[in-house]
Formats: C-alpha cells, structure tokens, sequence
C-alpha cells in the first residue's frame, strides 16, 4: 500500500471520528439534565392536560401543546396496536390500558424529558354475564370478548386457506395439519379449498388489521373458527393458541366460542442456548424450535463458540476445552472435532425456524471467549490477558476475524439467514478499553457492511474511553449493568434487549447465578422493561425485549441435554407470559402456577419424559417381561423423566465379559457392569456411572431406581445402598470445585438389545411417575 493510500485512510478514519464523536456528544446533550431542568420540565408537563379515558369513535390522539419554547410528541406505546406512534387509534375489543411516553423537548437548548401518562381506551364489547371467560393460553391473550358455548373439531374436519393467501400460509397449514392429527387423533383432517362449513378452521391474510403488527392476530371462534392476520407470523401464532386450547380440552375437540386480538407487548421475546461449551444435537435445536414456537417466544440466539475455565484443566490453555460449532471451509482446523453443525444444516435449520415464526440469531463471539480461535491460531491470542482472548492490537486478528464472519455473512445466499447477526464483545480486560471499542466499531460497521443488524453484549460502560462505538443498527443484551448502564447505553443510540444475569441467567449446577430460574419471583415482578435496578418508562421504544440465557460454564459435569431442558421449560412457560403481555390486572401466580402443568411442550414433542398416571399410585407401567425372546422386548414408553421410581427383579449371571443392556432408549442405557464385579450402571450422552454395589451371580434381588433432577438413588432388597448425588470433582492447582451431576432420565424403549436379550435377568418391571419414599420401597418386597 502506498504512503498516499496509506494517509488518505488515515484521514478518512480520523474525520469519521470526530464526526462520530460529535454525534455521540449531542445525543448525551439532548438527555443530560440538572435539577434545574428537571424541575421546568416538571412545570410545564404540570400544565398540560391529558384525557385519561379515550371514548368509542375517537380515531386520533390529542396530543396537548405545550408553553412556548417546549414541543411535546409521542415517544412509545405499550399497546401500539391500539394506539401506534402516530397517535392514530384503533378501537380494542374490550377497555384496556395503554401507557404512553410523551418527550418533551426544549427547542432553544435541545434538551429532552420523558414521562408517562396511561390512557385507558374503550372498547368495542361491555362486560357482560354468562359468556366464556377467557381461556387460559401461555402467552394470555391480549383482548377477549367471550360467546356462548363451543367449537369442536370434527374428524372430518378442514383448514380453508383463504383465497389469494394459499402460497403465503400453505407452509403454516401444514405444519398446523400434522400438529392436529397428532394431538387430536383425528387423521382424516385435511386441508381444502372452498366454503367452510362447521368444525372448519379458516386461516386468512386480512391487510386492513396492519395495526396488530408482524406477529399480531385476530381470532373469532363460532361454529368455525376463523383467523386474520396481516403477516404470517401472526397466523401462525394464531394456530399455537388453537392447539394449546385443544390440548387443555380433555377430548382434545373443543373451544370455547369467542373473539381475541392478540399480539406481543414486545417484539424480542427468546432465549440464549450457549452450545459452544457443551454440544447440543441438531434435532434438540429442532425441537426447540418447535417448543418456542409453541410459546410465540421468536428468537433463538444460539452462542455458537466458547471455552471452559482454565483452572479445571491444569491450568493450561492448551488442554482447556473449547469449540466452536460450525463447519467452517475458509478454516477447517477451526471446527469443533467433537460436534459441530455443517453449514447447510445450519442453514435448512434457520430457514424451517422460520416457517415456525422463530427467528435463529447466531453469535460468534470474539474478543473474549475465544479460546476456539487461539487454538487454530496462536500467533492471535493474547500473551497479556490469555488466549481465551484475541490480540485487539493485532493486525492478524483482524484478517482472520473478517474471514470468519465473511465466510458466514457474505454472498448472494449467506449461511446467516436473519438480518441480525451477533457479533459477542464483551468481558474483555478494561486495560484495553481503546482498542476493544475500536475492535468492536469495526465489526459493527464489517456486520452492516453485508447488509445485516447487529446484536452485541453491552459492555461500554465497563470499556470506557473516546473511541466512538456505532450506535445505530445495533442492540445491545443488557446483562449487568456494571458493564453497560441501560439508561447510558439508551442516551448513547442504542436499543436494548433485558437480560440481565441477576434475575434471567441459568448456569446448570454450577453453585451461582441460577441452576433453575425463581419462576414465581419472575411471574410476579419482573417484565423487560426492567434491566438490573434500572426501570423503563413502560412502552419505551428502545426496549425490544427480553431474553433468558443458558450458560454451560462448567465442561464436563455431568449436565446433559435433558437436564438443561428440565432447568429451561418452566422458565421458557413464565418468560413467554411475562414477554408478550407483561403484568396485567388479571396476572395470577397461583392460576398460572395451577394451569401451566396442562400445556406441555407441543404436538409431538416430550424432552421432559413426562408420563401421566390415571391412578393414585402413580404406577404408569407394569411388565412381568416373562416371554421369552432372542432379541430385546419392547415396551410402550419410550423414558420417564424426574420424578420417577423403576423396580424390577433382578437375577444376574456372567456368562460372557461383554456389559449386558438391561434398559434402552435413544438417549440413554441402563446395563450390567463386569468390568471386575457384577454392577449395575448407566449411560447417557458422553457420561457413565456405575453403582458402587457389586451383586453375586445367580442370585435374584428387588431393585429400585428412583430419579430427580439431582441425582440417581439405588435400592436392593427394599434397602438404600448409594445416593448419585452431591459429587464434587476437585482440581490439583485450585481450590474450586465443579459439581459432577449423576442424573438419569430412565430408558424405557426397550428391555435388553437385539445383541444381548435380558430374558432371565430382567422381570417384574413397575415404573411410576413419582420418586417413592422408602416404606412405599420396603413394602414392595
């Protein structure tokens, strides 16, 4: 590169500084206030005068005039489907409050003050006596106006595509199809043109309702039911609440008759997976596409590289775990060897999450947590703060940084599918706070260079300096406001998403933050509008949302897939309520608390292993398994998940060296040990444990297995003989210790394997649906 070139970029950079500098300082200008203008403001807000009730027929706000000197406008609205941005007023079914933020600016000094004022805006319907109430549905609906009677679903019931929206909603009508003939039974369901006729499910485009927005919806339940939507999203948000109304139903077939509007209070509303410290498969990601979309929660932000803790691992970086998931071809060596996502799959997952309303936010992160990068090349980690952080001072990082993104973002066809891209930056050494937000506006501008948004970790109030950091496009997740100050970060230009790691982050068994979310505290005061001890004026635009994060920090102890799922599906019920309508006046803990265990993870779906029981014992299966068979009997469950007890006989013999399966499934494996002695032991993902008690051969023993989400606990002969729970690793150069969870979701598929059948070993098998105390073990010996 010639000199010239060479100082003609560096006045370019030095220009594009100052203006952004200048840029930034005004936006601060216009929100730093002192007592003094504090307390005009407060003067002149005094003398305005707002009307608290909003009657029928009014189309359009009245927005008051302030002194000379001030404007006033409308800042945000916690309701803009019915009052939007504009002021303009869209009647609601029933009353409802909405919030407004009015600013109100200084015109002579430029400085602003925000404030609330609810207005309560009538509806179309009057309470009334003897019609439904509005059913229970996680996310509540927005409005209801309840009729008379149900709607049931017939065996030869229809979904109509309206005309004119069969190319737009046909994927939505066969994703919905197949989910009702799972859950109802119903087979001969089909979707069909026409006239519809009762029992008939119509779903439609309607572009007049544009004010319910992207995910917004109408539903009218009569003797058909009828949804409208102006996008697709809402209609097929609309099919998750149909089928969550039918599974409460104890036939499945029936609704009560009503109308609803319904939409989001606000538009990001998800959930952070970090698979970069523990491998998720492909089918668990979609299934969890399925399962947020069951709760309208829209976004899947998928932490796709990380490492563990140095000190777990001789305090050596070289043998310190790390991964990062995708196929890359630009650096093989980068791809994770022990589970990683192929770019095409990558792809085809995104674009089915689309068909389910789920927006797939990828995030490579960099600077820190990068161990992953070092390791392909160490010539870029950091020789001051480690090599889990890159070189920022590096002109090498920089090249190959690019390339990754590139490789991901760039071409006609990208591998990132959604327009906003995460791009991580945060806990990085203070030290460097320069050249980290240096580091972190060129990947904001590199990002937006290809077209697409950017999502970032806040983290500037922590890295403080001059260096201007681009504000508009991005949006941060507040975690902790020590590292960005919510209320400096909005003055700064930037939208924020609450996730703040005090009330929001799980961390599976790991002794802090949380191994499972106080879901009763979350249900009864938290709503996204509050990020740490910072509280938003409710319908403040640069509030987004909110998001809740999974965080896998200790490698290696034990937590499988099932057990991150058994911590995220209570948190996933109460978050997707608290993220699409808030707090409301009919918000009840106890109704939610006693309501949620009716609506389970959708059509088709049961990580949880749960199996309900008809009778008061709680048994739910019971097989002698005396028929003889070559190969493995096969049973009806296919698990059982926490809480449960498995008792069975068992009459173990040598015969061969070789482990014989007694229980199997898909996920997991329950065998005879004879490694040395006969034992009994258990695998599931990349873990096994083997029960310390050795049994004699030829000798029949009562076994029972019970199973929570801490542990795995055997009995013989009516005895308890060990407890898997409680086990701590210890490390040689630390005094931490991680947690090594035992924990067992029971393999019901099968008894025996095709290999090794367990006939004479395995019989008398009664498993029930709850942990047995030990006079209920005793007396069933």
């Amino acid at each position: 590169m010639s000199l010239k070139i060479k100082w003609l970029m560096a006045s370019m950079i030095f220009l594009s500084f100052q203006f952004s500098k200048a840029q930034q300082s005004k936006q601060i200008e216009e929100q730093k206030l002192d007592g003094a203008d504090s307390t005009a403001f407060k003067t002149v807000i005094a003398g305005l005068s707002f009307s608290a009730k909003i009657a029928q027929g009014t189309r359009q706000l009245v927005i008051p005039k302030p002194i000379a000197g001030y404007e006033l406008s409308l800042y945000g609205s916690s309701r803009k489907p019915v009052i939007d941005l504009k002021g303009k007023i869209y009647q609601p079914l029933v009353d409802c409050e909405v919030q407004l933020v009015f600013k109100l600016k200084n015109t002579q000094n430029n400085k602003a003050y925000e404030f609330q004022q609810a207005v309560m805006v009538a509806g179309q319907f009057r309470p009334q006596t003897g019609i439904n109430k509005q059913p229970f549905v996680i996310p509540s609906l927005q409005e209801w106006n309840g009729g008379n009677g149900h709607f049931k679903l017939l065996p030869n019931s229809r979904i109509i595509i309206s005309a004119g929206a069969e190319k737009l909603l046909t994927p939505a009508a066969m994703i919905f199809l197949q989910e009702l003939k799972l859950l109802t039974g119903y087979t001969t369901i089909s979707i069909a043109k026409g006239k519809a006729k009762a029992g008939d499910i119509v779903l439609g485009i309607d572009v007049t309702q544009k004010n319910l927005g992207n995910e917004g919806y109408s539903i009218a339940i009569d003797q058909t039911i009828h949804v409208r939507a102006p996008y697709y999203k809402g209609a097929f948000w609309a099919t998750r609440t149909i089928l969550q109304l039918l599974e409460q139903d104890p036939s499945h077939h029936q609704i009560v008759k009503g109308k609803a509007h319904d939409y989001p209070k606000y538009e990001v509303r998800g959930l952070v997976l970090d698979v970069g410290r523990k491998f998720f498969t492909l089918d668990f990601l979609k299934h969890y596409v399925k399962m947020m979309a069951y709760y309208k929660m829209g976004d899947f932000h998928i932490h796709l590289n990380d490492n563990g803790f140095k000190q777990f691992f001789e305090g050596d970086w070289n043998k310190t775990y790390s991964a990062f998931r995708l196929e890359s071809s630009t650096y093989p060596e980068l791809t994770a060897r022990d589970g990683h996502y192929t770019k095409a799959e990558f792809k085809e997952l995104q674009l089915k999450a689309q068909l389910y309303g789920i927006r797939i936010i990828p995030e490579i992160d960099v600077p820190a947590h990068s161990l992953a990068f070092t390791k392909a090349f160490p010539e870029i980690g950091s020789k001051a703060y480690g090599m889990d952080h890159l070189d920022i001072n590096n002109p090498k990082t920089y090249e190959i940084i690019d390339n990754v993104f590139k490789e991901y973002i760039g071409g006609k066809d990208p591998v990132f599918v959604d327009p906003e891209v995460h791009i991580g930056t945060d806990e990085y050494s203070k030290k460097e706070a320069e050249s980290f937000r240096a580091f972190t506006d060129h990947y904001i501008r590199f990002v937006k260079g290809f077209g697409k948004k950017v999502r970032l970790w806040g983290a500037l109030t922590h890295a403080q300096g001059n260096t201007p950091v681009t504000a508009e496009g991005v949006t941060m997740n507040a975690w902790y406001n020590g590292y960005a100050e919510p209320k400096e970060m909005v003055r700064l230009g930037y939208d924020q998403i609450s996730t703040p790691d005090g009330s929001l982050y799980i961390v599976p068994a790991a002794g802090y933050y949380y191994d499972f979310l106080n879901v009763k505290r979350l249900y009864q005061t938290w709503e996204p509008n509050q990020i740490g001890n910072v509280t938003f004026l409710m319908g403040h635009p640069k509030i987004r949302g909110g998001m809740f994060a999974v965080w896998n920090d200790h490698v290696g102890n034990g937590i499988t897939m099932k057990d991150v799922h058994q911590r995220v599906f209570p948190a996933m019920q109460v978050l997707a309520e608290k993220m699409w309508v808030g707090k409301t006046a009919q918000s009840d803990w106890n109704n939610f608390a006693k309501n949620s265990i009716n609506i389970g993870e959708g059509p088709g779906l049961n990580m949880r292993g749960v199996v309900p029981s008809a009778d008061a014992d709680s048994l739910v299966l019971k097989n002698e398994l005396l028929a003889k068979s070559s190969k493995s009997i096969q049973l009806p469950l296919k698990e059982i998940g926490y809480p449960y007890s498995v008792a069975f006989s068992l009459k173990p013999a040598i015969g061969s060296n070789v482990d014989v399966t007694l229980f199997n499934s898909e996920n997991a494996r329950v065998f005879l040990s004879k490694a040395d002695s006969l034992r009994l032991g258990f695998s599931r993902e990349n873990y096994t444990d083997i029960f310390d008690f050795a049994f004699e051969q030829d000798k029949t023993y009562k076994i029972v297995i019970t199973g929570n989400e801490k542990g795995t606990w055997l009995y013989v002969d009516g005895k308890l003989v060990q407890k898997m729970e409680g086990k701590k690793l210890s490390f040689a150069n630390t005094k931490d210790k991680i947690s090594r969870m035992q924990t067992l979701i029971f393999p019901l598929s099968e008894v025996g394997d095709t290999k090794n059948a367990a006939h004479g070993l395995v019989s008398g098998l009664k498993v029930y649906n709850k942990r047995l105390n030990e006079i209920l073990i005793a007396n069933l010996n």
